[in-house]
């Protein structure tokens, strides 16, 4: 094997989308911080038992381990950022009002999560922790939306669901971990025949209800098909007014609605949502893709002590730039190189003022691919050492 041949899924960013993913990651944060959200920067390694912490077992299988030179316990390399922040919010920051964080960074997955996708995501979040009603959830779907629209991108889906919906459908009896797991697993995959048999012994309301989840799934009207078809309680009233409400007010944006979504059913604790965007594709529309996630899981500080309601989304801006319109390049002065100091002080001066000057080295050609050079400094027939800055002449701007 080639000594310079990468892992599975692991990629070197060359310059054009390595100017890219950062355009887009210091719009992304100045956006959330045009909404009033504090940048964290959490460590990318931890001590495991922290950093696993109640996040169940799909993030331990997610996380590169190894051992501390230093100490000899164990460390994990971050799958997910949520539990950071969250521990932050409990200890460093103990704040009794609404904390607002964000955060930019990347994190390392043992295995891709999906076909195609990277083992090392560029995880941009933002999270509210102190308020549990509903202006919180609708900030941060809102927030989502104005990043994505900061990054170009409109005709945005927004896909909503509530976990607190399958709750209600199964309170009325008590499942092992293991037939719980079943019956979330057939929700998910919308097996209405691996449903019947798995509700083969429960209540024939319970059955019912269950059996009918797959197939509510379209616009709003689904939450008035729910209330008609379902088993009512205070609990699912809640969930199907939640949702009600929160379709409303998203404005903007297309809203499909998914009773049986269970996707993170063990971390969020009540509205999930997800926006998706389409991928721009030559001659036509391209695939629907998934580009921002999150909800509400009010657990996460929980097991550090500070169980405060909590919200939030994140999203890849590896996976961002892929879809998006490239931004033009920077516009740049072109320098002949020398000692001259009149030509030294003539750029450094430029440089100073904002200008990205790049001066062709001795023997070389203009070979910059990242920057568009329209001027050039030249010398000033007007006296010696005198240096000016003129447009550069193409076939175009003749």
């Amino acid at each position: 094997m080639s000594a310079w041949v990468l892992p599975d899924h692991i990629a070197d960013v060359l310059p054009s989308e390595a100017r890219h993913i950062e355009e887009l990651r210091r719009s992304l944060l100045d956006t959330a911080r045009g909404y009033g959200y504090e940048l964290v920067m959490p460590p990318l390694l931890e001590h495991l038992e922290s950093l696993l912490t109640g996040t169940g077992e799909a993030l331990d299988l997610q996380t590169f381990k190894l051992v501390d030179q230093l100490s000899g316990r164990t460390l994990g390399l971050r799958a997910d950022s949520t539990p950071q922040v969250a521990r932050i919010d409990a200890h460093l920051l103990n704040r009794q009002g609404v904390a607002r964080l964000c955060y930019c960074g990347p994190v390392v997955h043992t295995r891709a999560d999906r076909p195609f996708a990277s083992r090392e995501p560029l995880q941009f979040g933002a999270e509210i922790y102190g308020h549990a009603g509903q202006e919180a959830d609708l900030e941060v779907i809102e927030l989502a939306q104005a990043c994505l629209h900061s990054a170009g991108l409109r005709d945005l889906q927004l896909d909503v669901a509530d976990v607190r919906v399958i709750d209600a459908v199964l309170a009325p009896v008590t499942l092992s971990a293991a037939d719980e797991a079943r019956v979330h697993a057939a929700l998910n995959a919308k097996d209405v025949a691996g449903l019947e048999m798995l509700a083969r012994g429960l209540p024939e309301r319970v059955r019912h209800d269950l059996c009918a989840l797959p197939r509510l799934f379209g616009g709003v009207d689904v939450l008035d098909e729910a209330q008609r078809l379902l088993q009512p309680s205070d609990a699912l009233h809640a969930a199907l007014q939640g949702l009600r409400w929160l379709a409303s007010h998203a404005s903007g944006l297309t809203v499909s609605i998914d009773l049986a979504d269970l996707r993170g059913y063990a971390y969020y604790t009540g509205m999930r949502f997800a926006l998706f965007a389409r991928e721009p594709a030559a001659g036509g529309a391209g695939r629907t893709l998934e580009l921002a996630r999150g909800g509400r899981y009010d657990e996460v500080g929980a097991v550090f002590g500070r169980n405060r309601p909590a919200v939030g989304f994140s999203l890849d801006l590896k996976e961002l730039v892929a879809v998006v319109a490239p931004r033009p390049l920077k516009a740049a002065i072109r320098a002949p190189w020398g000692m001259d100091a009149g030509l030294r002080q003539a750029i450094a001066q430029l440089r100073i003022q904002g200008h990205t000057v790049v001066c062709a080295l001795p023997g070389h050609e203009h070979e910059v691919d990242e920057f568009h050079c329209d001027r050039e400094l030249v010398a000033d027939p007007r006296g010696p050492g005198q240096w000016t800055v003129q447009i550069i002449q193409t076939e175009t701007s003749k």
